[in-house]
This record gives structure tokens, sequence and C-alpha cells, in this order.
């Protein structure tokens, strides 16, 4: 098989004691066998080796699989051990082949796996950095809730990446000293809220919105779902009234978004107010699109949850539940990237299971 595929997957180390010959499995098969049975809505080791078993003739098109597909069993003990960042490298190497890449705006948020576990009882949680044009991942940070949160997990993930030149979007977890101030020496920019987490700043930002004039303001109109939603962003790149520009020193606007959701039906309007910081000096018609640009890893956040009932999954390892996540996120992409057949990702993942040749499309095989 000469492919994306195998290309993609040849550096990536096996954990697996090869040179003593007692594995009956190429990481390759398994691979293929468990991304195959994901994007066809098969996501716990017992059902992925279930159709393996049903579609072992097609999975045989490709790779020998000379002794049938992995057992549930094994397959548990591969991702338990498989080095989850070098395969999440791969996974992201294997998209970055296919796609034309564009990286302007990197999202970097965070999902609590509310059905795993770790050895204290705790939901394991995971923060992505996702790329916004492509609707790809482009590598994850493990966050163990009783001893570190995102702060400490976002320079970790940030010095995996390369942001040159990048816009990053961050919620008010990233809103650090520390970390808008990484972000700038690795020549790239920020867009991050502000909440009462940084308290001072946050009444420094209302106050200014009080009390200085607008640079400028870009609005916009979305109906739908029995709703219109109207936002107003709005700019001031006078920051005489943050208290300490010492520390905020990278800041070079402040930005306000209100926003009006009137439901159609009752005619009942809720009123909101957000508040951002950036290193941007840029017209806020750019910079609305970034603010907007991050809804789009709450959305596959979201897709992970509804779709590929990730809430539900039982694993207990936490390398094995991280290299899952990976596995649905890369899923996820396929399918987004995918536009012949016109119907949802469920649907996709459905049509993927009745008709290989769709399957072969998906995975570029």
């Amino acid at each position: 098989m000469d492919s994306c595929f195998t290309e993609s997957f040849k550096d990536l180390e096996d954990h697996r004691r090869t040179n003593k010959g007692n594995f009956r499995h190429s990481l390759q098969e398994i691979i293929l066998l468990t991304i195959s049975a994901v994007l066809c809505g098969f996501e716990t080791y017992e059902l992925i080796e279930y159709f393996g078993k049903k579609e072992l003739d097609w999975l045989r098109k490709f790779f020998p699989y000379k002794y049938g597909v992995p057992s549930n069993d094994t397959l548990g003990e591969f991702f338990k051990n498989i080095n989850r960042k070098n395969f999440s490298k791969c996974l992201v190497s294997f998209l970055q082949n296919l796609k034309n890449f564009d990286s302007e705006l990197i999202s970097l948020d965070g999902k609590t796996i509310k059905g795993s576990s770790d050895e204290d009882g705790h939901p394991l949680h995971i923060l992505t950095a996702f790329c916004q044009k492509n609707k790809m991942s482009l590598g994850e940070e493990l966050v163990y809730k009783k001893k570190e949160n995102e702060i400490v997990a976002i320079p970790k993930l940030l010095s995996i990446l390369e942001i040159k030149g990048c816009v990053i979007s961050i919620d008010a977890m990233g809103c650090q000293k520390d970390i808008v101030d990484r972000i700038v020496e690795e020549k790239a920019d920020y867009v991050i809220q502000v909440k009462d987490n940084q308290r001072e700043l946050h009444q420094n930002l209302k106050d200014t919105f009080k009390l200085e004039k607008i640079d400028s303001i870009f609005s916009t109109e979305e109906i739908g779902h029995g709703r219109i939603e109207i936002r107003k962003y709005s700019i001031i790149s006078d920051l005489s009234h943050v208290s300490d520009r010492e520390k905020w020193q990278t800041v070079k606007s402040l930005i306000r978004v209100d926003t009006i959701v009137c439901e159609k039906k009752t005619g009942k309007e809720t009123k909101s107010e957000r508040y951002y910081i950036s290193s941007l000096k840029e017209d806020i018609e750019k910079i609305a699109e970034y603010i907007r640009g991050h809804w789009e890893i709450e959305s596959m956040h979201w897709s992970l949850d509804v779709i590929f009932r990730e809430d539900n999954q039982a694993k207990r390892d936490n390398n094995a539940i991280a290299n899952f996540n990976t596995i649905c996120k890369f899923a996820m992409s396929l399918l987004n990237d995918e536009q012949t057949y016109k119907g949802s990702k469920t649907k996709k993942r459905a049509e993927a299971l009745y008709e290989p040749e769709y399957r072969e499309k998906l995975l570029k095989l």
C-alpha cells in the first residue's frame, strides 16, 4: 500500500517489542482498523473489533491482516501504551499533506471528558489547539485537574506549535501576563477574553469604554433558529485607564462585544457584553473575525460529545483516552473536509459504513 496514510505513519515508533516477533498485527493495521471504525460510528474497542471482523476483506485491500483483526484487549493495550504526542503528530502530518494549510488563527480551548476517570477519580481535561480555517486539531496537552490547570498547560501546548505569524485566541483562562508575553515573543499575536479572573483589568476595560471615545465599531446581524442575533464590536487603543501598563505592555487594543439576542416568536431580548485584549491594532472587522472564529473550537467540542459520544466512553487509562480524543478529532476533520456528500456528519458516518468507496474517499486511500 503506497498512500498518504502509510507515509504519515511510517516513522511512528512502535512501543511493542518488535525485535521479539511476538505480535501479530502491524502498527499500521491497528491504526487503519481503528480510524476506519471510528469514521463509521464505532468508538469502543469491542465494536472496533466487531467492525474489523465484518470488514476484513475490505481491510485486506490495504494490509495483509494475516491473523485477522486484533482483539479488543489488544487494541486497549496498544492505545494505552503508544506515545500520544508522536501519534498526534502523525495524524496532523496526514491532514497537512492533504490540505492547503492555513494557520492564520489558532484557537486554544479545553474540554473535560466526563466519562473518564484517573486513579484519583478525576475526569481528564484535554487542552486542544485548533486551526480555524482548516478545521483541524494541531495538538493537545493533558490537564491533570488535581495538580494543575489550563494556565500551566497553555505554555506547554504553545511550545509544540509553530505559531510565528499566527493569531492565538484563548478564553479568559489564558489572560495571564506570562502567556501573552510568550505569544508575542514567538512573533505571534493574540485576542484573549478578559473576565473577573483578572478583576482589575476587567474593571479597567469597563471604565475605558465608559470614559473614552471608541475608535471604530463593526456590527453583524444573523437570523436563524428562530432568533435574531446582533453583535456590535467596539475597539479602543487608548490604554490610559489600564492601571498596570507595565504588566500588560504587549496589549495594543481593548475590545468590547455587545450582543443582543431577540427571540422572534416571543420578542424576548437578551443582552450581554464581553471584553477582550489584543496585541493587534488592526481594523475591528478583522478582530471581530478572530473572535467569531474562536467559536469553531467550541463547536468541535460539542461535536465530540454529540456525534462521537466522547463523554459516554468508559476508557480508564489517560493515555488511551487522549489517543482516542485525537482519533475522533482527526475523523471529524476528514468528515469536514469531504464536501461531495451533502449531509450531516452523522449521515456521512453512516455512508462510510455502508459504502466502502466513500470510506476510502474519506481516508484518501
